[in-house]
Parts: C-alpha cells; sequence; structure tokens
C-alpha cells in the first residue's frame, strides 16, 4: 500500500490548519483557536505517521522494528487530548482549564501506557499496515492496542455527541460546520470499532484483516474530509457572501459607469483597471472611477432638482437611500 489516503488526508487537514494559522497568529491567547489548530496539526500528523511508506522509514531510520507503531499510536493520543480540550472550551463554564488539565493529564497517562507495553513487549517482524490484527494475541502489545483504540473510541465519541448537541441549538453555516464536524468525529469512530472488531476476531480464532488495513482507513479518510470542511465552513462562508455580494454590486454600478464613460475617458478620471483581481478590489476600482467623474461634475449640479426629485421621492417611498439614488439618477 502507498499511503494514499493517509498522505492526502494530511493534506486537507494541514490544509485547514493553514487556513486557520493567520487567525491564531493574531489571538494567539486564545485557548479555542489554539485548540482547533492542534486538534486539525495533530490528526494531519497522526495519517502522515501512519502511511506505510512512513512507517518503514521510522522503522529503518530508528533500527528498532515496529517503532512506529507506538509513535503513531502517541500521536492518535495527542489527537484525543486536544479534542477533548476543544470540547471543554466549546462548552465552556468556571472550571474550563482545570477540566483541561485532567483531560491532558489522562491521555498523558495513555502516552506513558503505551510506551511501557511496548518496551515490555516483543514484536520482531515488521509490520506496516496489519500490526493490530497481527499482533492481537501477542502479550503486551495487544494490551497496547487495545489501550489506544478505546482512549480513540471515547475522544471521539465524547466530540461526536458535544459537535451534533450543539448543532441543534445553533443556526447557519455554524449549524453546518458543527454538523459535519460531529460527523467526522463519528468516522473516526468508525476507525476504531473497525480495529477492535478485527483484534476482538483474532482473540476468538477468526481473522478478518480487511476491517483493520481497508475499513478503518478508508473510515478515517472519510472523517478527516468531514472533519476539515466543518472547520472551514463558518470560516469561508462569509468570506463567499462577501465575494457574492462585491459582483453583484459591481453588475449594477455597470449602467453607471457607461453613462460617465465619455467623461471618465476625455478627463483620464479611470484609475488602470486591475486585472487578476478579487471580485471586491474591482468593486472598489468601478467605486472610485464613478466618484471620480461625480466630484468633477460636481459644479455643474442641479441642486434644486436634487432637493426636488429626493424630496418627492422620499415622500412617496419613504425610502431615504431609494430617494438619494433617484435625485443622483436626475441630476446626472
Amino acid at each position: 500500500m502507498n499511503g494514499l489516503i493517509n498522505y492526502v488526508s494530511c493534506g486537507m487537514l494541514w490544509l485547514g490548519l493553514l487556513v486557520r494559522a493567520p487567525d491564531l497568529l493574531r489571538h494567539r491567547r486564545d485557548p479555542y483557536l489554539r485548540a482547533i489548530c492542534a486538534v486539525l496539526g495533530l490528526a494531519g500528523l497522526c495519517f502522515a505517521l501512519g502511511a506505510p511508506p512512513t512507517v518503514g522509514a521510522v522503522n529503518r531510520l530508528s533500527g528498532v522494528p515496529n517503532l512506529a507503531a507506538p509513535v503513531t499510536y502517541a500521536a492518535i493520543t495527542a489527537y484525543c487530548a486536544a479534542s477533548q480540550v476543544l470540547i471543554v472550551h466549546w462548552r465552556g463554564g468556571p472550571r474550563v482549564h482545570r477540566t483541561a488539565r485532567r483531560w491532558i493529564l489522562a491521555y498523558a497517562g495513555v502516552v506513558l501506557g503505551i510506551a511501557v507495553t511496548f518496551t515490555l513487549a516483543d514484536a520482531p517482524e515488521e509490520r506496516r499496515t496489519d500490526l493490530d490484527t497481527y499482533y492481537a494475541t501477542t502479550p503486551w502489545i495487544a494490551q497496547m492496542i487495545v489501550l489506544y483504540l478505546l482512549a480513540h473510541l471515547v475522544a471521539v465519541t465524547v466530540t461526536t455527541v458535544s459537535s451534533l448537541t450543539w448543532a441543534r441549538r445553533v443556526r447557519g453555516r455554524l449549524r453546518v460546520g458543527l454538523t459535519l464536524f460531529g460527523a467526522g468525529s463519528l468516522c473516526g469512530a468508525g476507525y476504531s470499532v473497525a480495529k477492535l472488531v478485527a483484534v476482538g476476531a483474532r482473540w476468538t480464532g477468526r481473522d478478518w484483516p480487511a476491517l483493520g488495513t481497508a475499513v478503518s482507513p478508508a473510515a478515517a479518510g472519510l472523517g478527516a474530509v468531514m472533519t476539515v470542511t466543518g472547520v472551514l465552513v463558518p470560516l469561508v462562508g462569509p468570506r463567499v457572501t462577501d465575494w457574492r455580494t462585491a459582483r453583484r454590486t459591481y453588475a449594477r454600478l455597470a449602467p453607471l459607469e457607461r453613462v460617465l464613460d465619455g467623461l471618465l475617458t476625455r478627463r483620464s478620471l479611470r484609475l488602470p483597471r486591475p486585472r487578476c483581481a478579487s471580485p471586491a478590489t474591482r468593486l472598489m476600482w468601478r467605486q472610485t472611477s464613478i466618484h471620480n467623474a461625480l466630484s468633477h461634475l460636481d459644479a455643474y449640479f442641479d441642486r434644486h432638482l436634487y432637493d426636488r426629485t429626493r424630496a418627492a421621492v422620499l415622500g412617496t417611498t419613504g425610502d431615504p437611500e431609494w430617494a438619494e439614488a433617484a435625485a443622483w439618477a436626475a441630476i446626472i
């Protein structure tokens, strides 16, 4: 296996981290931002470490067969801790920091347990993709596997329940984002459950390796896609709305610019048209050109016509903005 799912999932999660990074740099002390960035960064690291080529590289460079396994499990456990800290900050309350520290200490204990059990175990044959099931009956390795899987299952279960519960209380893009985030965590639970079922099958004399080598990576990959989408939706949504509003306003100002085109050209009042610019930049360019033309014509405007038109339209519609627009149209 080439680890394509792992690396693609890692890339998507780190892309989400990259999008969030500017906010974190501006608000370094915001515990929520630190937690969400830690979740994205550690989740991506888990996928990168779990890819078969990375597993082989870690084992080869360290000279210890299967050392990549406890390293990956420790990263997964750190991700679990970050997820719980994120949930704690979501919920808020008077004991946020104390509760967050307890989760961190609990998962630090899990990492210590992973290190101890791997040290005591004997796993001489390298397994890049199916270590969980291959060594499921090996003393100490089996305990290490169950320990990290249960820790992961607890974390994603709490995250799923908390996200979906909160999603019912909010509206709009935040609700969509939380729903996707919760669904991604639910897929993460599928990863742990598939692995645990495969391990349990080995304990009963059966062999279902596909659960650990095919089903669980697919569930984790789908979860990564949904998680990063859930994180990005509340952030990207307002920007998309602003982009659409700018495009709409830009198009609506086109007739006025055409009316003023002759003056803009003769008097060289139009700024150079921006190339490859965002809708907001193009809108600013058009508004500036129109403003330049109107400023040039200011001395020729009929103030009495402006006042009469504005008063008449305001009396008819009661809308000050519409009245002002009609008055400007009349004098132009």
